[in-house]
């Protein structure tokens, strides 16, 4: 496949429910990624838990690596969402994997330029979550509201918002998006996607896949107010709402749904990207399970995951096949999958990772990335492989935003044996 790969980062990994992971800066044509390093990569223990943006110059290749916290935790949990204010200064949000009550955050101290940051700041969930910790961080800035947003699972594992509205320098408890009796570990593993200026969509789950048979919901934020997505107001006003059930919101993807004869079962949400009104989603699950909801290590007889494409065109969802997952990534995961990324200035095109080719049908010796492309709304896909025959897995893939004009695809590559142990590389093609 046609462009330059370059290795940005010599040990990084990320989950898949922070963002924006990566953007592209489009004032001094760079890319940033932030990752997470671990102990068992390059650089040991004094390196890992390290929490480090890398930054690309598109144009000529070079790259630094930037430490943002020094041996945070090494988890890949603990990636940052980064964002570009206003005045071009970044913000950087991080926190632990519900091993403490924080929400950490920092400024850069110069506009397009990561190499130096303020002090650290942070939100103490301690009261309101009773101790019980917080994770993960996404950050949305709306300008019609002049407000930004920071999505963290936090209250009884629920995803919590803080609010700012001096672009990320001081922040406020702003509420609860959802709440519901807990089961099992999760209430709720939520991709968002904003515009920027007056909307932010999502895609939630009802919990964990591993406890739960998930179905998947969307809505939006707008006007202070939470919608299903035919518009109509399911809670407002959404800042310092208590939570409303995610299952009032709009169903894109039912568990039990029959698709060629599959039974596909126990959602998960992997990406959501908007282009106007349409919006395209990325879905993971279960084909024909026959375990329903699992203990930690407990095996799944029939281990084959699958990726589904849901279109929504502003009137309704529509969901198709998209590829085939192969068994779970990691033993005691059971509903990891290499994942996937759409790309957010052109929705008919994915990047995927999985272990068996999309063209033939046949395994693979590890995880590859592959590009897909439909023209027919995702009814059908032409697959190119962007990486084959490789010697470690390629794993979640990200398409950055950012600039319309540039297009870049990143993943990380190497050994994951779990959340907290791995050694990869961060790996950009552009």
């Amino acid at each position: 496949m046609p462009g330059m790969q370059t290795t940005i980062n010599d040990n990084g990994a990320w989950c898949w429910f922070q963002d924006e992971r990566a953007l592209v800066d489009p004032a001094n044509n760079t890319l940033l990624v932030g990752s997470v390093a671990a102990s068992g990569g390059a650089g040991g223990d004094s390196r890992g838990g390290n929490i480090e943006v890398a930054v690309l110059d598109l144009a000529t290749g070079d790259s630094q690596v930037h430490v943002v916290h020094t041996r945070l935790e090494p988890d890949d949990h603990n990636a940052p969402a980064l964002l570009i204010r206003p005045d071009g200064r970044y913000l950087a949000m991080y926190a632990k994997h519900k091993t403490d009550n924080y929400s950490r955050w920092r400024i850069s101290t110069r506009p397009h330029d990561a190499s130096e940051w303020g002090p650290e700041e942070h939100f103490d969930w301690t009261e309101l979550a009773g101790g019980r910790g917080a994770t993960y961080s996404n950050l949305h800035r709306l300008a019609a509201e002049s407000r930004v947003y920071n999505f963290v699972r936090a209250i009884n594992d629920d995803p919590s918002l803080l609010v700012s509205e001096d672009d990320g320098t001081t922040w406020r408890f702003g509420g609860k998006l959802f709440t519901r009796p807990k089961i099992g570990y999760v209430n709720g593993y939520t991709r968002y996607c904003g515009n920027g200026t007056d909307r932010i969509d999502l895609i939630t789950t009802d919990h964990h896949p591993r406890d739960f048979n998930n179905s998947i919901y969307h809505g939006y934020i707008r006007d202070d107010a939470l919608h299903d997505a035919r518009g109509q107001v399911v809670s407002k006003p959404l800042i310092g709402s208590p939570g409303i059930n995610q299952a009032t919101l709009t169903t894109v993807f039912a568990a039990g749904t029959d698709i060629d004869g599959d039974i596909l079962t126990h959602g998960w949400t992997v990406d959501l990207r908007r282009q106007g009104q349409d919006l395209a989603a990325i879905i993971s699950c279960r084909a024909n399970d026959v375990n329903g909801p699992l203990r930690r290590e407990q095996p799944l007889d029939v281990d084959d995951h699958r990726l589904l494409y849901a279109r929504f065109d502003g009137r309704q969802w529509n969901l198709h096949p998209l590829a085939a997952a192969g068994p779970a990534l990691l033993p005691h995961e059971q509903d990891y999958t290499g994942l996937g990324a759409v790309d957010p200035h052109d929705l008919n095109q994915v990047y995927i990772s999985t272990p068996i080719d999309p063209r033939t049908g046949q395994a693979t010796g590890h995880y590859e990335i592959y590009r897909g492309r439909t023209r027919d709304g995702g009814a059908t896909f032409g697959w190119e492989a962007v990486t084959e025959g490789s010697a470690v897995d390629n794993l979640r893939p990200m398409v950055p935003p950012g600039d319309p004009s540039t297009h870049a695809v990143c993943w990380f590559r190497g050994s994951m044996t779990s959340s907290q142990v791995y050694a990869t590389d961060v790996v950009v093609l552009h």
